[in-house]
């Protein structure tokens, strides 16, 4: 009898304790619902006064869309997309378009180069851009659309590849690339601005680097850096003493076949003081140590040597 009426006694709480829960569950729910304030959503605003908006551009000048660049990417608040679309840069586009005068909107092309460049610096002012102000381009009257298109979706850029807009100006030296020994460009593992910033830089020649020309070479030939022990001085004045970065037809892009190079320094030494000397080269018996041989057969460690007996730069 006893356990009847504790298993009866159970079941009634187990049920006004169900009971409650639910009930208290639905007080719970119907406050948090009360707590929820629904916020309106906000019109679409009207484009700011003036501004006509990108759709009216694009009804004209559909060829001129910049949908695919990186200026079109509306995630980046930097960007025109973000912004006023076309009129970011052009401005207000009402009077132009109420009047169809082109003089009446704003036209990069036929800006001068620094009212271009302060239009383009406005948002183009950090990171590699920084320093183009006084830069050796922005120096020659040079402005961003000289090399740039904002419409253009592959690199923004007004040649197909980097090398082909560059050598409109520097021919002469982007044709050292068709030289026997060259930085690998033409086959497509380096480009200019692997070395160079062309939009301002605190190095020699707009290298990227450092603040001269062996600090921006070692940012890659690391093992060519020093210090050491025993120094070579070309090495330490510049790299381009002895080699030409942009292509060469000699091993290894030097300006000059060894020993000729060597010899431009070198005029006197144990060895023949110059191998344009025809008589010593006949007379001399030291005159076999470059007869069919190169300086640095012996003198291997050429940019410096750290072996205490290193100072001649021996093997």
């Amino acid at each position: 009898m006893n356990r009847r009426v504790f298993s009866f006694l159970t079941a009634a709480l187990m049920y006004l304790l169900a009971v409650t829960m639910s009930t208290m569950a639905a007080g719970g729910a119907t406050v948090a619902l009360s707590a929820v304030q629904v916020t309106p959503v906000a019109p679409v605003q009207p484009p700011a006064s003036g501004y006509v908006g990108e759709g009216t551009c694009l009804a004209c000048h559909d060829d001129r869309s910049y949908k695919g660049t990186k200026h079109g990417h509306a995630f980046n608040e930097r960007t025109p997309a973000a912004g006023q679309g076309c009129e970011t840069c052009h401005g207000p586009g009402q009077a132009h378009v109420d009047s169809g005068d082109p003089a009446l909107i704003r036209r990069p092309s036929q800006m001068a180069p620094a009212a271009v460049s302060e239009l383009c610096t406005t948002c183009h002012n950090r990171a590699e851009h920084a320093l183009w102000d006084g830069s050796q381009h922005n120096q020659r009257n040079l402005s961003c659309i000289t090399c740039h298109s904002v419409h253009a979706p592959q690199g923004q850029i007004k040649a197909k590849t980097q090398i082909a807009l560059c050598s409109s100006c520097h021919r002469n030296v982007t044709n050292r690339q068709h030289r026997f020994t060259h930085m690998p460009i033409r086959e497509g593992a380096m480009k200019c601005s692997s070395c160079h910033n062309p939009h301002g830089s605190t190095n020699v020649r707009l290298l990227r680097a450092g603040t001269t020309v062996d600090e921006s070479c070692t940012s890659c030939h690391a093992d060519k850096r020093g210090p050491y022990l025993w120094e070579h001085a070309p090495v330490s004045e510049s790299c381009v003493t002895c080699h030409e970065p942009h292509g060469s037809n000699n091993e290894r892009m030097l300006v000059s076949k060894v020993p000729f190079l060597c010899q431009r320094c070198h005029v006197t030494s144990r060895h023949p003081p110059t191998v344009y000397d025809g008589y010593v080269l006949n007379n001399s018996q030291s005159a076999n140590k470059i007869s069919a041989r190169g300086c640095v057969v012996c003198h291997q460690l050429i940019h410096g040597s750290n072996a205490p007996s290193g100072k001649a730069f021996l093997r």
